[in-house]
């Protein structure tokens, strides 16, 4: 799994004109499924985000996770995470893995979270639909996290 986690100060997600979900300080996560990930990425990512050190302690270090500042995450699926843009101009999607294998692996991702953090701090895009995501990022923190079995077109060995 990959994902894009960036530090914002307030995110939402629409999804035709519709709010979906809103935090205020917290974590925006871009999550894209590969075909060999499974219950035990989906694990590991879930333990990762919520720990991240990455919000000001009262020295202004990088020192605090979300989880200890009280903050919230949204997650949205984004398969154009594992797109291969190397030869052409048309990006490939090869690497990312089909909507019958990725969602529910999204949709554990974000149970996992709710379950740690509690749904009221957690929201989540919806799958497959054409999103809307609105940040205020903060910093900005924009960090690439990857399981460590992520391997892919783009990604060395």
């Amino acid at each position: 799994m990959r994902a894009v986690v960036q530090r914002v100060a307030a995110a939402v997600v629409s999804v035709e004109d519709r709010e979906v979900a809103r935090i205020g300080a917290g974590l925006l996560v871009l999550v894209s499924v590969a075909p060999q990930d499974g219950p035990d990425e989906v694990a590991w990512l879930a333990r990762k985000l919520p720990g991240l050190r990455i919000f000001a302690d009262a020295q202004g270090q990088m020192n605090l996770s979300v989880e200890e500042i009280g903050g919230g995450i949204i997650v949205v699926s984004q398969f154009t995470l594992h797109a291969d843009c190397r030869k052409g101009n048309r990006p490939s999607f090869i690497g990312a893995a089909a909507p019958a294998h990725a969602e529910p692996l999204y949709l554990d991702l974000v149970r996992q979270l709710r379950d740690r953090l509690g749904t009221e701090r957690v929201g989540a895009g919806v799958f497959g639909a054409h999103m809307r995501v609105s940040l205020l990022n903060d910093g900005p923190v924009t960090l690439i996290v990857e399981t460590p079995t992520t391997k892919g077109p783009d990604c060395p060995s």
